[in-house]
């Protein structure tokens, strides 16, 4: 089941196929925090966000999910300004489930 609040009407493929793959992770706490940044950013993302993105859906939940709560040290080669702006996206004052 999705969460999307957003319609893929209207973006390219690629976009899509991202936006789908946000909500389709495999953990929930990671579909929720993927796809509700991609919902609300996934259309103006550049060219070069997309890429960075694509590479941060390939990460593993586990590992993903400790950077962004900051349990794990962030390796430099993904300490990027799209990851720190995923991380800003979900500022921790409330459960993810909510």
């Amino acid at each position: 089941m999705s969460g999307t609040t957003r319609s893929s009407a209207g973006l390219d493929t690629r976009r899509r196929q991202i936006l789908y793959r946000s909500w389709h992770r495999g953990m929930r706490e990671m579909d929720l925090i993927m796809g509700r940044f991609a919902d609300a950013e996934i259309g103006d993302l550049s060219e070069e966000d997309l890429d960075e993105f694509e590479r941060l859906i390939e990460v593993t939940d586990r590992d993903l999910l400790g950077w962004i709560t900051g349990e794990i040290e962030t390796p430099s080669n993904y300490d990027t300004p799209l990851f720190r702006r995923l991380k800003a996206f979900h500022t921790h004052t409330s459960p993810i489930h909510s």
